[in-house]
């Protein structure tokens, strides 16, 4: 993970601001922080949710944010991976054991 990654979800985890270069963390009152690389939103985080979007860009710095913050406030291994240049979100079913994908849409959340 980068350093930029690291102070990120240390700014989502404690409900801070915080900007660097071309990442920013918008924390409200709600307790939900946003996040947004290049002006562009590619994440809310809650309490008890995770919903990530590809801002419009599908680049290999917003798929890198995007499982930086999955890896810190999801379920380990759930994110985003490409194939073939599709992407697709690896999510777990139910039962929070079984890894399962669909192609990404440009918005998904995890709960």
């Amino acid at each position: 993970m980068r350093k930029i990654e690291r102070l990120m979800n240390n700014a989502i985890s404690n409900s801070e601001n915080f900007r660097l270069d071309n990442t920013e963390v918008v924390s409200d009152s709600d307790g939900v922080s946003r996040v947004y690389l290049h002006g562009s939103k590619i994440a809310e985080v809650g309490e008890d949710f995770v919903k990530i979007f590809d801002g419009g860009y599908q680049s290999s710095t917003t798929k890198s944010r995007l499982n930086a913050i999955c890896q810190e406030h999801a379920i380990a291994g759930e994110g985003v991976y490409q194939k073939n240049y599709q992407w697709f979100v690896r999510f777990t079913n139910d039962s929070g054991k079984t890894f399962q994908t669909e192609v990404f849409s440009g918005e998904y959340c995890f709960a």
